[in-house]
C-alpha cells in the first residue's frame, strides 16, 4: 500500500514540476510511469516485493478463475442437457498444503462457487477437503483436482 501511495505522490509531484497551466492527465500518467520505474529500482529498500507483481498475480488469478468458471459452467450445461444418464456423482478428497485459515477459506469459497462441485467437509487439521462433484469419473476427477491445484498455487502466490 505504501508503494502505491508513494507512486501517486511521485505522479503528483511530476505534474507540479511541469508547471503547466492546468492539470493534464497525460502528464500525471507520465509521472505515474516514472514513479513505477523509481519504485521498481528502490523496492528492495522497502523490505517488500514490488507492488505491481501483486497486481499481475491478481489479474492472472481473475483470468484463471473466469476460465474455470466458464468451462465448468459449459460442462454442467452439457451434462444437464445431453448426459443426464451418464452422471456419476460422488465424493473426492483433496489434501492441501495451505496453512492459514484465510487461505483455506478462500480455497473453499472458490471450490463452492465453481459449478459442479461443493465442499462437504474440511478435516479438523484443515488439510483435507471432502468435495462432492457431479461427475467423479477418472477424467473428470483429474480435471477437478487439477483446477483445485491451480487455485491453490495462485492462493500461495498471492499470499507471498
Amino acid at each position: 500500500m505504501r508503494q502505491v501511495l508513494l507512486n501517486i505522490v511521485i505522479a503528483f509531484l511530476w505534474v507540479l514540476f511541469q508547471d503547466e497551466d492546468s492539470f493534464e492527465l497525460s502528464t500525471f500518467f507520465a509521472g505515474y510511469l516514472i514513479g513505477i520505474l523509481v519504485i521498481y529500482i528502490l523496492h528492495r529498500f522497502f523490505g517488500q516485493q514490488f507492488y505491481l507483481k501483486k497486481v499481475w498475480v491478481g489479474i492472472k488469478f481473475l483470468a484463471v478463475y473466469l476460465y474455470q468458471l466458464i468451462t465448468s459452467s459449459m460442462t454442467i450445461i452439457n451434462y444437464i442437457l445431453f448426459k443426464t444418464k451418464d452422471l456419476n456423482p460422488g465424493l473426492v478428497t483433496y489434501e492441501t498444503t495451505l496453512d492459514n485459515d484465510w487461505e483455506v477459506t478462500f480455497l473453499t469459497i472458490l471450490i463452492i462457487i465453481t459449478p459442479g462441485s461443493t465442499v462437504i467437509r474440511i478435516s479438523k487439521e484443515k488439510k483435507k477437503f471432502f468435495i462432492h462433484a457431479i461427475d467423479v469419473s477418472d477424467k473428470e476427477k483429474q480435471k477437478l483436482l487439477k483446477s483445485i491445484r491451480q487455485y491453490e498455487g495462485l492462493i500461495l502466490e498471492v499470499a507471498e
